[in-house]
């Protein structure tokens, strides 16, 4: 499974943007896709995940302003009234049965 992330960049708090992943490879395998960032000086944290199924997962911090949706093999995260703290870079994540796949990451900065 290879991970194709675009999106983030810079923005001031209170706006938004818009991260999009795109898996190609052995898509069929994949159970969960979703988003994680990383801070300076902190550990990997999940952002957002949803399952072939359809249920979604949100970190208790980006609950009500993060939305999380899925197209086949692409996944989209809409980032809603960021907050500084949200700076990070932000990973793709893929999960099947037997790996765990993760796409280059993007930096979403927010300041202003």
């Amino acid at each position: 499974v290879q991970l194709q992330a675009s999106g983030g960049g810079l923005v001031q708090p209170g706006g938004s943007l818009r991260l999009s992943c795109a898996a190609s490879g052995s898509i069929f395998s994949i159970n969960d896709m979703g988003w994680y960032r990383q801070a300076p000086g902190k550990q990997r944290e999940l952002v957002a995940s949803i399952t072939s199924g359809g249920r979604t997962n949100y970190a208790d911090s980006v609950k009500g302003r993060f939305t999380i949706s899925r197209d086949g093999a692409t996944i989209t995260v809409y980032m809603n009234s960021l907050k500084p703290e949200d700076t990070a870079v932000y990973y793709c994540h893929a999960g099947t049965v037997v790996a765990t796949y993760w796409g280059q990451g993007t930096l979403v900065t927010v300041s202003s």
